[in-house]
Order: structure tokens, then sequence, then C-alpha cells
């Protein structure tokens, strides 16, 4: 049976019960927020506590049934020691995940980036592919996708495209999604029905506010800029495009929807973000023996995955996953499975690092 830790338990229901009492106890608007935001984190942590601790009296109960002489009691007694075992085992593996260190910004939304990457026009159809593929993912899962900026494929498809995926948790489950994605097939304009093999890249990136990273004004350059290019019916020919310019890193960003100050605002965002992760990959970088253990380190040159559209297959290289359900996995609704399959192999690693003491 798995091992859990019973002192770490017991703090935890010390402190729910304590925020339940401050919560009762008319606090101010501010700390009722923040109680409030801890006691819903820690509720489901601590209901399957309770009902790990009453499986344990439970069978505490029937093994004494079992030693009680009565040979009808001891039989139904050891049936039921069976079925607790089995759900004390269940619960405490379902405790020890949950017990797991969380990651900071899973709960964030995110700004999703898809760039065609080598094979020319096939490899901007297949950036419009995943891109759908995501949105349509974000929709059955009731998360909003926005468009922040667009730079459409001369085939279709899409050179680049910028979106913020807004909702609960989205970042927990879409951050396994950075990182180079293959694509093999065999394009429409191929007469010869020869597999041609393209690549876009993925970024995921927590959204992130003013509190968790600063920009100073004179670290940034901000150009106002005549809007033009990809972004059909949306493209105002007034000089309302914005291009932010981070002094310190290089790092360039453009919004050019309607209106300039929602450019701003859209740019803004991306920035904060691109900033952030740059900061989270120079920590994680400094943590690399940890990282080991994580699937995948996010890396955008890491080829994660591969569709194989002649055999139908998707395989994930960093956990050496093949699902046959390319259809379903490019039209989001299968996707889920594979994200799944991601968190389940990624906490694995956690639970084995934290048995070791690492």
């Amino acid at each position: 049976m798995a091992f859990l830790p019973t002192d770490k338990l017991d703090a935890l229901e010390r402190r729910f019960d304590s925020i339940e009492a401050a919560m009762s106890g008319s606090p101010d608007p501010d700390a009722y927020v923040r109680l409030s935001k801890e006691y819903s984190e820690l509720s489901p942590m601590v209901a399957k506590v309770r009902e790990y601790r009453a499986a344990l009296s439970d069978l505490a109960g029937a093994e004494e049934l079992a030693k009680s002489g009565d040979r009808e009691m001891a039989e139904l007694a050891y049936e039921e020691m069976g079925e607790l075992k089995e759900k004390i085992e269940a619960l405490s593996q379902e405790i020890r995940i949950l017990l797991l260190p969380k990651d900071a910004a899973d709960e964030k939304s995110a700004i999703l980036e898809v760039r065609a990457g080598t094979g020319g026009d096939e490899a901007a159809l297949f950036a419009g592919d995943l891109f759908r593929m995501y949105q349509r993912y974000a929709e059955a899962q009731g998360w909003k996708v926005t468009v922040m900026e667009a730079s459409e494929g001369d085939a279709g498809g899409y050179k680049e495209i910028i979106a913020n995926v807004s909702g609960a948790g989205v970042f927990a489950k879409l951050k396994y999604e950075s990182g180079v994605h293959r694509v093999q097939r065999v394009p429409d304009t191929e007469a010869s029905g020869r597999i041609h093999t393209s690549a876009a890249t993925v970024a995921v990136l927590p959204e992130v506010e003013d509190i968790d990273i600063e920009i100073r004004n004179e670290d940034i350059r901000i150009d106002t800029m005549r809007a033009s290019g990809a972004g059909g019916q949306h493209v105002n020919t007034t000089d309302s495009a914005v291009r932010i310019t981070h002094i310190p890193t290089g790092i360039v960003v453009t919004s050019a929807e309607k209106s300039q100050h929602q450019n701003r605002a859209n740019a803004m965002k991306v920035l904060r973000a691109r900033l952030f992760d740059e900061q989270q990959h120079k920590a994680s970088s400094e943590r690399a023996e940890s990282r080991k253990s994580q699937v995948g380190s996010g890396d955008r040159s890491e080829r994660i995955r591969t569709y194989n559209f002649p055999q139908g297959r998707v395989t994930d290289h960093r956990i050496n996953l093949t699902l046959y359900k390319l259809p379903q996995i490019i039209t989001g609704e299968a996707l889920g499975e594979v994200i799944d399959a991601l968190i389940t192999e990624n906490q694995a690693a956690q639970l084995a690092a934290m048995e070791q003491g690492i």
C-alpha cells in the first residue's frame, strides 16, 4: 500500500478547519476572497483525505469482525476487507497526486502561438490545421479563443497565428503542446502522390498580469504603423497597428487590429507572457537535473509529435505514445487522450522522484 505522510494530512485538515472558521467570522472582503480561494483549492484534497481515513477506520472494523469467531460474519468481513483495501489504494494514489507540487501558472489562461516551420505552403496549411485543432479542443473545454495576430499563408493556413485562450486551467493542459509538430502527408498539389514532411512550431505561454512581471516604461519602445498584410476585412488603413520592442531582450511584438488602444493592450499581454516564459526557462535550465524527470522540456526546438496521414497515426515521441486516431485528434475531438497521457506520465515521474527523495 502506498505510503502517505500522516503529519502532512493532519496539517492540511487543520488548515482547512481554520479557514472554514475564519470565513464564518465575518472577515473583511479582501480577506474573504483570499480565504475562499484557498478553501476551494484545499476542499477536494481534504474530502479525499477524509474519505481515505473513513475507509481505514472501516477496514480496522472489518479486521476486528474477522477475528470474532463467527464464521459467517468472518466471511462477510473478509469480502469487505478486500473491497476496502482496493478503495484505500485508489484513494491513496489520488491523494499522492493531489499532494504533488503545482505549477504556479497551471490555473492561468494562455497565449497560444503557432508558426509554420520547414515545408513552405504545406507547413502553413499544417499550422492552420493545428490551430483549428486547439480551437475545437478549447471550445469543448468551455474556454474562449481570441485571435490576437495572424499572418495567412499564400495557399491558406497561417505563417503565424497568436491567440489568447482564456478559461480555468488552460495552461495546465496546453503547456505540453510547446515544441515542434511534424506532419507527413501527400499535399493536394502533389500529382505523383509523394509524401511530404513539413513542420510547425507551437508555443504555449501562461498569460501573466502586471503583478507577475514588471515592464518598465524606459525598457520599451512603442511604434505605430499602417496596418497591412494578412488580416482580411479587419485591416484598418489608419496608423493603428502597434509594434512594441523590449529593449533589454530584443523581443518584438506586433498587433494590427482595428483599435490602436486594443493593439497596445494585446501587444503588452503577449510581451508579458514572452518575458515571463523567458524567466521560467532560465529558472528551469538552472534546475536541469530535476527536469530530467519531466515530460519534455517545452523547448521550442524539441520535436514532440508526428502526424502521419497515410497511416492515420499520431505519435508523441516524449512518451512513445502512438494512437491510430489521427482524424479524431486533428479535429480536436481526441486531443484530450494525448494530453491526459502526458499529464499521467508527468505525474508518475514526479511521484517516482518524490519517493526517491529528490
